[in-house]
């Protein structure tokens, strides 16, 4: 299904086959994944060989939903002669479009997979409507805006570029301190290069200035004595601004996190999924789905620049992360007032639970009856994987996440 004004498209990030099940199960639209070559994720490399990829095709497709393949690096000499592999590769296995970041490539695409649908990716720096409309003459169909746009400018790039045309912006997740992810600052210092997917993040250390005749002794850049953390951004969290995307024209609200595990997958694509269905139906926000996107390991959070307010989005304190809330297990079946479980973190008998299921608030529970897969009672699950079981009157459907406090 495409994604139009009245139609608009939640994408969510795929990292493996696991993260896939968890966004269809909670709500996305559509799916974005990388393989190892030409990809901005250099750990999210599941899908390594065409079967894999093939396979995820096939999942995505059984749901009706799209899925789109990235290509968002910036390929050097030697990548090119590799690439009409790759995008034959990509057409035999069905990806409904390719995201692209290089120029060179997009012509290749045009030649030699000219009905192939294509998403220009942030990395390409679409920042005005004459970069648009230069790429829909080109033949793309979709381009994933900088961050670095306001609302009103997104606003006049949809006002003054094709109907037809798709927008896609940013609304959660990680950002980066530079423009649109184009950052030297990994290969300078670490030798990894943030372009080919593997960012060391050293925006996220804390520096000093060091004086070249007192090599022991370091300055903070802020007159502190804790220094600063001088280019690390907060997070990105647009939940509760849904309606002003709507309006400035977004087709496509993305999610950010293909390192991200299964758990940050299904509980962001949950409480986005509630927000933009009251948006479309012009109801409020769920405060449920408010409070869930503090429920994952986040940084502080931010609107970024969609209101100019630019001077917010870093964090000079800390680079460390807000984490509340551990997944303790996966529900396997329900049975006979008994809940089956799959254990993922260590829990104790009468802690209190919260079940996150699609489209639903948290439901709180309390560990009564813990059994081992044997059926004799313990006093806590804490094997990585073990079968265990809990007393619970009410069903709760497969796949389910029990999650609890963390220790």
């Amino acid at each position: 299904m495409k994604a139009t004004a009245n139609n608009p498209e939640l994408l969510a990030p795929v990292g493996d086959l696991e993260r896939l099940s968890a966004a269809l199960q909670y709500g996305a639209d559509a799916v974005y994944l990388g393989r190892p070559e030409y990809s901005m994720r250099a750990a999210a490399n599941y899908f390594q060989t065409e079967d894999a990829l093939a396979e995820a095709v096939t999942r995505i497709h059984h749901h009706r939903k799209r899925i789109y393949l990235t290509c968002n690096t910036l390929p050097r000499n030697a990548e090119i002669e590799r690439f009409p592999q790759f995008l034959q590769e990509a057409k035999e296995t069905g990806v409904d479009a390719l995201i692209l970041a290089d120029m060179g490539l997009l012509q290749i695409v045009r030649k030699l997979a000219p009905d192939m649908e294509i998403h220009m990716s942030t990395q390409t720096g679409i920042v005005n409507y004459a970069t648009c409309q230069f790429l829909y003459n080109m033949g793309v169909k979709r381009a994933v805006l900088a961050r670095e746009l306001s609302l009103d400018e997104i606003a006049e790039i949809r006002a003054k570029i094709p109907r037809d045309m798709e927008l896609e912006a940013f609304v959660h997740g990680a950002m980066c301190m530079s423009f649109s992810g184009r950052c030297m600052l990994s290969a300078y210092l670490t030798g990894r290069d943030a372009n080919r997917g593997a960012c060391a993040q050293p925006c996220r250390w804390k520096y000093h200035i060091m004086e070249e005749t007192r090599p022991s002794h370091f300055f903070p850049v802020e007159e502190t004595g804790e220094g600063t953390f001088l280019f690390n951004a907060k997070d990105l969290c647009m939940i509760d601004h849904i309606p002003e995307l709507l309006q400035a024209g977004v087709n496509s609200l993305k999610l950010e996190g293909r390192n991200k595990s299964t758990y940050y997958v299904s509980i962001i694509t949950n409480a986005y999924r509630a927000a933009m269905d009251a948006a479309i139906s012009h109801q409020p926000l769920p405060e449920w789905a408010m409070r869930e996107v503090y429920q994952v390991s986040h940084r502080e959070y931010c609107t970024g620049f969609f209101y100019q307010k630019k001077d917010a989005t870093q964090r000079y304190e800390s680079s460390s992360y807000v984490h509340l809330c551990d997944v303790a297990a996966i529900v396997d079946r329900w049975e006979k007032n008994r809940l089956y479980l799959k254990q993922r973190n260590r829990f104790f008998v009468g802690d209190k639970l919260e079940i996150i299921q699609p489209g639903m608030p948290p439901t709180v529970i309390f560990a009564k009856d813990l059994q081992d897969e044997n059926g004799q009672s313990i006093e806590m699950a804490n094997h990585a994987m073990m079968s265990c079981s809990i007393a619970c009157e009410t069903a709760f459907p497969t796949g389910s996440m029990l999650r609890c406090e963390v220790k």
